[in-house]
């Protein structure tokens, strides 16, 4: 028993390689030309099979080679849950403790799925239920190409073909800069014609500000870059969104003049979830126009800038509250009127808590956020019940 453990140990899952690392693990693993790799890579991800013994056009040598050395390990689905608007969220098991959200949300001729780069995420955004559950680790490339493998297969997705899947998001659980090299493997999966043939600008990847990584991204991958704004200046950044007083915005905005700037045509989308009182007034809006209008002008094209307004997606314990509709729909015009292109998303799936910022999986915390949230949340429930002892509002 213990011997087999070892040797499924040992073997190289497929999934962590993107076409490059493929043809180098069949030409120096298992002496055989690096075509060859081309042919798994279609049987993986465009027809989702996982057995070698039926991948029928690999002969049996090979086939014998591939099951001593290799294996095709995907996520195990501990759950998947459809929404009524048709979106549709799996959780999926990464190991014995953790476990990750990934999301598919259908819209009129297009299907856009959210994928996770890790396990939680260290950089406590305040308004953010991912941010609530502390942090475990990062992602393989399996575990993140896996991801849209599961949905892939879960939709009848066949590239070229029967296209369900046309969009992917680093949207999901983490921050998708602080794993750079797994998330940067995974994305070149998603745009090969071999694995699922996405166009580089269906690609994004979001960012809550990892300067020097936004730098790197410009240079190693060519996918469509969305950047975690949510406030119009400094003082109120930080407090959303510390990582800013690591990368204050007008280090942010420079990168993001860079990565626009690489690629002639090209535009950086701004996201900006609203909050009730926080972010939301008049004043923030013009602010967000005049930083804009300079990265207009900075990149040298008009609507180089795009926004995208999120209204705030409630989640337990959360001391923030979305606005009213009318105040979201006055946000927008004064950024419409002043000529700037900023749709209100529409909140999807938000009866399956599978909305913007309410994704939470299973983490096994190693920071000490999840305990200190609980704590909190605890001493606002006693004082808002009267009552004085927290820990009695915990034990009801």
């Amino acid at each position: 028993m213990t011997e087999v453990v070892q040797n499924t140990a040992a073997k190289q899952n497929l999934l962590d390689l993107d076409r490059e690392g493929l043809e180098r693990f069949f030409a120096d693993v298992l002496g055989e030309k690096r075509y060859r790799a081309h042919q798994i890579m279609k049987w993986i991800h465009h027809r989702h099979v996982t057995e070698f013994s039926e991948m029928t056009d690999l002969g049996k040598a090979l086939r014998a080679k591939l099951e001593a050395h290799a294996e095709v390990r995907v996520p195990l689905i501990q759950f998947d849950k459809p929404s009524e608007d048709g979106t549709h969220k799996w959780l999926l098991g990464m190991d014995g403790k953790n476990a990750i959200e990934t999301v598919y949300i259908p819209d009129k001729g297009r299907g856009t799925l959210c994928v996770s780069s890790q396990v939680g995420c260290a950089l406590n955004c305040t308004f953010c239920s991912t941010a609530t559950q502390g942090f475990n680790r990062n992602l393989s490339t399996a575990e993140i190409i896996g991801q849209v493998w599961t949905a892939a297969r879960h939709l009848g997705n066949i590239p070229h073909k029967q296209r369900k899947l046309t969009n992917v998001v680093m949207m999901g659980m983490g921050e998708p800069l602080a794993n750079f090299d797994n998330v940067v493997r995974a994305m070149s999966v998603m745009r090969d014609d071999l694995g699922y043939g996405l166009a580089n600008k269906r690609v994004t990847l979001s960012t809550a500000g990892m300067v020097p990584m936004i730098d790197r991204l410009a240079q190693e991958s060519d996918v469509s870059l969305a950047v975690s704004l949510h406030a119009p200046n400094d003082e109120l950044r930080d407090q959303l969104v510390p990582l800013n007083r690591k990368y204050p915005i007008e280090e942010l905005m420079a990168a993001c003049v860079r990565y626009a700037k690489r690629k002639k045509g090209e535009s950086v989308t701004f996201e900006y979830t609203l909050m009730k009182g926080v972010n939301d007034q008049p004043h923030h809006a013009r602010e967000l126009v005049r930083l804009l209008r300079a990265f207009d002008n900075a990149v040298q094209m008009k609507d180089a800038a795009k926004v995208n307004l999120m209204p705030f997606n409630p989640f337990p314990g959360t001391r923030y509250e979305r606005p009213e509709d009318a105040v979201i729909r006055g946000f927008q015009k004064l950024l419409n009127d002043a000529g700037m292109i900023a749709p209100v998303r529409r909140t999807r799936g938000d009866d399956i808590d599978a909305a913007c910022g309410q994704l939470k999986g299973q983490v096994a915390d190693r920071t000490r956020r999840q305990a200190e949230f609980r704590k909190s949340l605890e001493t606002r429930v006693g004082r808002e019940s009267g009552d004085e002892d927290p820990g009695a509002a915990h034990a009801a």
